[in-house]
């Protein structure tokens, strides 16, 4: 580490004040600091600048640094401390706990910095924390881990997560590696050298190796004209550099490190784009239909074990994380340019998958005739035509995936070729590819786990799909808002995940066997909301419902439903209904005309016909009037989350104040597109409130003061100016609390639409 030139470092100077903060902040015990981060985001680096810096040096008369591989060795630890103190050679007869009794009487009244690099484990931690005097207020330990549980477990402030280089510092860093200096870069080089640093995403590593690449053909040829050609041919893929051994080698002592069981998941993450958004749910799923999951306790789902596979890889900075839902868990992630390259080059080491491209010329690689080679077949190419053809064979396929955002259409005559040429697909993730009718045929891929669709005008889902005993996931896309499921879905035992956004008419006959493993049904026909179907998906947790609302309300349908978690309910028949509303051929209606002008006042569902242990509850166009909201929504206690979309309440005032049951669990609530204006609220009514959201409502005046205490999160968009200016005195109030050194961690994550910001002059 003492290789490392200062005048190499570059950027982070924020997180170098922040970390020496800690360092030199007064304590009444030893405090520890943890940097966390990916395999090459600069952590010993940063913690070297650090260490070395006059401050830290003015500081501590004691700085030791040790460096903590792979293969600890607890001895060598109390050693390597030991030699700060003294050059005696009686310490090599000492056992290990003279040794750690040694260690601790000298740290026990120093003023001391001890770095710890490199840290693999929350074992090794456990191995050695004991010998730091705790009483010590004057000592500080800093640790750098690529794993989140380590600065977990080692500080109470748990790890800091070491931020990406900007792109104006990736530029610093390459000029820095490229011409050794800043500012040194010919004006015919500047633009295209820029694009590098952009797509190095922020990664110190990519950046240095890039840099070395751009310094060899710099120095290299006399002509910027040539160089600039070769620094184009490199912006045009970055990534494809980043296969040398220096890069591998720090991803690969991470990957050695994962369980066997966890390896096969972190691979397969080459099978998505570059930058490409993935969702946590379609990923968790595909694990599981591709055999990577196991349950490892009793009583665990297969969901629950790839979710804890899933955090596992974020915990090891593996993964990043993009999105997370109202609950804070991850919704979508994605994989550093450097990772994915070290998962693609395993990949073909071990023929996990391949990745199919389309050359410039028009030809496929690998060629379609060598498909039959091949288990997973991945495409990223925007561009199908020719693939499917009557050569197409692939008997040994069990996967075909394709990532893309522009999605294709799949000519008739080539509709049945996915069915004749991949018989043993177990995992077909299609919804890029436009089907203009059901796929004939797919009820012969018996083998079938995992499907993702996308069929324009779906009416009918066939019988025949019942054939698919095996299959677990079922997502249709369509443009159609309501889909007759002909098949008999409680046939399909292994069936644990149906979704669409159109609401399925099943068929009524159905209903002799248990759907014992259906865990989500998005969305179900109100005509649907049956005995029968109630009975069948007793375990379910997700539900989705559109259709006509006051009918599902007379009923206890949603009641018996004892598991469910999530509810989405969609009425589609109210005041302004379009021509295209799922009811139009409703010929199983009552055909009450009081009922239907019911239906455009509001809803008024009974407490005892809502499920008592949801803990997320999105309306839409229910028409609610607010005091049901107050009085009947708030009985759930276990409530965490509330959407309030689309007229699901109507009404121009909301009373949330002393006399109602408050909402006790709620920390999320999204209120959009209503017509509300006066909403008055006290904080004993939200206690749990944390993160408030509020769109397009546009006569709302003020949001009420008393929400601040709790708040952490504020979103708003399109506002009037009083409803804007009260968000303004909530993050006001939370800046001072801040400025007081309270806990809130508020302020930068309040969001105004473009309209509200310009005229406030607000900066997101």
């Amino acid at each position: 580490n003492r290789t490392i030139r200062r005048d190499k470092v570059i950027g982070l100077k924020d997180e170098e004040d922040k970390i020496i903060g800690y360092l030199t902040d007064e304590k009444t015990e030893l405090d520890v600091t943890s940097i966390i981060g990916m395999p090459g985001l600069g952590k010993t680096t940063l913690a070297w600048k650090i260490f070395d810096s006059d401050n830290i040096k003015h500081e501590f008369r004691i700085r030791i640094w040790v460096n903590i591989s792979q293969k600890f060795n607890r001895r060598d630890f109390f050693l390597d401390i030991l030699k700060k103190f003294t050059r005696s050679r009686k310490l090599s007869g000492l056992n290990d706990h003279e040794l750690e009794q040694r260690v601790r009487k000298c740290l026990a009244n120093d003023k001391f910095l001890i770095v710890l690099d490199d840290v693999w484990s929350v074992d090794h931690w456990d191995a050695i924390k004991n010998v730091f005097p705790m009483e010590n207020g004057a000592g500080k330990v800093m640790i750098t881990s690529r794993e989140k549980d380590v600065g977990t477990r080692a500080s109470v402030r748990g790890g800091h997560p070491l931020r990406f280089l900007t792109t104006d510092e990736s530029w610093q860093l390459l000029q820095l590696e490229v011409f050794n200096g800043v500012g040194g870069c010919p004006e015919d080089l500047e633009i295209v050298g820029k694009r590098i640093a952009h797509d190095c995403d922020g990664l110190p590593l990519t950046v240095v190796v890039i840099g070395g690449i751009l310094q060899s053909q710099y120095t290299s040829r006399r002509s910027t004209g040539l160089v600039r050609k070769e620094w184009i041919k490199v912006s045009e893929n970055v990534s494809s550099y980043l296969k040398g051994e220096k890069v591998s080698s720090v991803v690969a002592l991470s990957y050695e490190r994962l369980p066997d069981g966890l390896k096969e998941c972190f691979v397969y993450m080459g099978v998505f784009p570059e930058d490409h958004e993935i969702s946590s749910w379609t990923l968790t799923r595909l694990w599981i239909a591709e055999g990577f999951v196991e349950r490892h306790r009793e009583g665990q789902t297969l969901e629950e074990s790839a979710d804890e596979k899933l955090n596992a890889l974020v915990d090891r900075n593996l993964l990043m994380i993009g999105e997370t839902n109202p609950t804070g868990q991850i919704k979508t992630c994605r994989v550093h340019d450097l990772i994915r390259t070290f998962c693609t080059t395993k990949a073909l080491e071990q023929s996990l998958f391949q990745e199919v491209k389309k050359s410039s010329n028009g030809v496929f690689e690998p060629p379609v005739t060598a498909m039959e080679d091949y288990h997973r077949l991945c495409f990223h190419s925007d561009d199908l035509s020719g693939f499917f053809s009557k050569k197409l064979k692939g008997p040994r396929v069990r996967s075909f995936l394709r990532f893309s955002s522009e999605p294709v259409n799949l000519q008739k005559e080539h509709v049945s070729t996915i069915s004749d040429a991949f018989g043993l697909l177990r995992v077909l993730d299609s919804v890029s590819i436009r089907f203009h009718q059901f796929p004939p045929k797919l009820d012969k891929l018996i083998h079938l786990r995992y499907i993702t669709l996308y069929v324009r005008d779906l009416k009918v889902v066939p019988k025949s799909l019942s054939q698919l005993w095996n299959l677990q996931s079922f997502v249709l896309d369509t443009n159609s808002t309501s889909i007759t499921m002909k098949a008999n879905i409680w046939r399909l035992i292994h069936l644990r995940h149906l979704k669409t956004k159109a609401a399925i008419k099943l068929n009524k006959d159905w209903g002799d066997v248990a759907g014992e493993n259906l865990q989500t049904l998005g969305t179900l026909s109100h005509h649907s909301c049956t005995d029968n179907v109630s009975r069948n998906t007793c375990k379910i947790k997700k539900l989705g419902i559109r259709g006509n609302l006051q009918t599902l309300f007379r009923t206890d349908f949603l009641a018996k439903l004892d598991h469910l978690e999530k509810l989405k309910l969609v009425n589609d028949t109210y005041i302004g209904s379009s021509s295209n509303s799922i009811d139009d051929d409703d010929d199983d209606d009552d055909g009450d005309d009081d009922d239907k002008l019911s239906n455009n006042i509001h809803l008024i569902p009974r407490s005892s016909c809502l499920p008592g242990k949801m803990k997320s509850l999105s309306l839409t166009k229910t028409f609610l009037s607010w005091s049901d909201v107050s009085t009947i929504l708030s009985k759930i206690d276990t409530l965490e989350v509330l959407k309030l979309k689309e007229n699901a309440c109507a009404g121009k005032t909301w009373e949330a104040t002393a006399g109602n049951k408050g909402f006790c669990s709620l920390h999320f609530l999204l209120i959009a597109d209503v017509e509300l204006v006066d909403w008055t609220a006290s904080s004993d009514q939200f206690p749990s409130l944390t993160c408030l959201s509020i769109k397009n409502c546009k006569e709302l005046r003020q949001i009420p003061l008393e929400l601040a205490e709790k708040l952490e999160n504020l979103e708003i968009d399109n506002l009037c100016r009083s409803a804007t200016d009260s968000a303004l005195k909530i993050k006001k109030l939370k800046e001072e609390e801040e400025q007081q050194k309270r806990k809130v961690i508020f302020c930068s994550n309040f969001f105004f639409n473009v309209e509200n910001r310009e005229e406030l002059g607000i900066m997101k």
